[in-house]
C-alpha cells in the first residue's frame, strides 16, 4: 500500500471514529492483564470511542490514571465461566487477547487458557448480544498443524467462526515487538534476530505491538462487509499504520 493510500485511510478512520462515538457503543476486553490487552485498553480509552469499557478477567487491575475511572471491571472464575455469564452480557464489540505459554502453564494449562477458555468466552459473548468479536491469534495459525501453539490457535479460531457472529475478525501477527513485563527467553531471542531483519523486511516475520493495538481499533470503526476476516501480518502492519499518519 502505497503512502497516500494510509493518507486516505487514515482520514476515513477519523470521521468513522466520530461516527462510532455517536453510536454508543460498548466493548470488552479480554486479557487487559497482558501486553496486547494491556496496550488495547489504553488506545481504546484515548481515542473514546466506546460510551462504555469493561475488561473481564481472572483479578481487579489498579489504575492510577484518572483517565481508566470509568472502566467497568468484571472478575471472573475461568473454570467455572457459565456462572459469570452476565459478565458478557450488553456489550457490541468485544476484544480476545486472552492466553498464556506452554512454559508458564504446561501443556494442558496452555490449552485449556487459549482454546477452552476463550471459546467459552466467546459463547458467552455471542449469547449476550455481541455482533463483533476480535480474536488476538496468531501468524501460521492451522487447526491442522504438527506444532501444538499454531493447532490450538486454528482449532479455536475455527470453532469461533461456527458461533456465527455477524462480524468475526481474526488479527494473526507475528512476533510482538515489546518489552514485556513477563520474562520469555524465547520471544527475546527472536526480537534481537529480528531486529535488524525488520529493516529489510519491516512486515514478514515481526510486529511492533502499538501497530497490531491500532490495527484492532481502527479495523473495529471501519464498515465491512465481510462476515469472517483475517488479518495477516502485512494487513495488520497497514492498518495500524494509519493512526500513525494521522499524527505527522
Amino acid at each position: 500500500m502505497i503512502f497516500c493510500d494510509f493518507v486516505r485511510m487514515a482520514e476515513d478512520t477519523e470521521k468513522l471514529c466520530e461516527g462510532l462515538r455517536k453510536e454508543n457503543k460498548s466493548c470488552f476486553i479480554l486479557g487487559a492483564s497482558g501486553e496486547t490487552g494491556k496496550e488495547l485498553l489504553k488506545e481504546i480509552i484515548k481515542n473514546r470511542i466506546f460510551s462504555k469499557v469493561t475488561i473481564i478477567g481472572r483479578r481487579k487491575l489498579t489504575f492510577e490514571d484518572e483517565a481508566y475511572k470509568d472502566v467497568i471491571q468484571e472478575v471472573v472464575d475461568f473454570e467455572k465461566l457459565d456462572e459469570y455469564s452476565s459478565a458478557f452480557q450488553g456489550h457490541d464489540v468485544g476484544f480476545c487477547c486472552l492466553g498464556t505459554t506452554k512454559a508458564k502453564s504446561g501443556e494442558a494449562g496452555f490449552i485449556r487458557v487459549d482454546r477452552d477458555y476463550v471459546l467459552k468466552s466467546a459463547q458467552l459473548a455471542k449469547a449476550g448480544g455481541c455482533t463483533h468479536f476480535n480474536l488476538e491469534s496468531s501468524k501460521g495459525a492451522n487447526k491442522c498443524s504438527s506444532f501444538l501453539y499454531l493447532r490450538v490457535k486454528g482449532e479455536v479460531e475455527a470453532a469461533i467462526e461456527q458461533l456465527d457472529f455477524d462480524r468475526y475478525t481474526i488479527f494473526r501477527p507475528a512476533v510482538l515487538m515489546c518489552d514485556r513485563e513477563e520474562y520469555r527467553l524465547a520471544e527475546r531471542i527472536f526480537q534481537k534476530v529480528l531486529i535488524p531483519i525488520s529493516y529489510t523486511f519491516p512486515t514478514a516475520f515481526s510486529v511492533p505491538l502499538t501497530t497490531v493495538v491500532r490495527a484492532m481499533v481502527n479495523n473495529a470503526v471501519l464498515n465491512s462487509d465481510k462476515k469472517v476476516e483475517i488479518l495477516e501480518n502485512k494487513a495488520i502492519h497497514a492498518l495500524g499504520a494509519a493512526q500513525e499518519i494521522t499524527k505527522k
